[in-house]
């Protein structure tokens, strides 16, 4: 390890996370305030901690997090594709249990645009035959 910070680019919908590996104790800091403090819902704090489990570096390492854009799903999506981008800069052999559990992957799914002559990207005004 010649390097002490290790970082990855997360992004989920609007979201973008840039993240830092800092080894230490496992402690996760997001936007400059404690996780908990920041998520929530218990789901999220899951989502952010699964590559860390997987990889079993949960107690190596703390990590810090600077997020924006999006809402907190989109962000804790953002923060986990983060993660294991960096974890791959620590040590290359967690790619195929990361790849394998598809936390590599950038979830494509985006916000669909609106379309002229519709309320909403799909939603047509109300039909009146009368």
């Amino acid at each position: 390890m010649a390097s002490s910070k290790f970082y990855g680019t997360g992004r989920r919908k609007k979201s973008i996370a840039r993240v830092y590996l800092v080894p230490g104790t496992g402690k996760v800091t997001i936007n400059k305030k404690d996780m908990d403090e920041y998520f929530g819902l218990e789901t999220l704090k899951l989502i952010v901690r699964q590559p860390l489990v997987l990889t079993q570096t949960s107690d190596k390492y703390d990590v810090l997090v600077n997020v924006h854009g999006g809402g907190f799903t989109g962000q804790a999506g953002a923060i986990r594709h983060g993660i294991s981008r960096a974890l791959l800069t620590v040590d290359n052999d967690y790619r195929p249990a990361l790849k394998k559990a598809g936390f590599l992957t950038r979830d494509p799914r985006m916000k669909e645009r609106k379309k002229y002559g519709l309320k909403a990207a799909r939603r047509a005004p109300q039909f009146s035959k009368r």
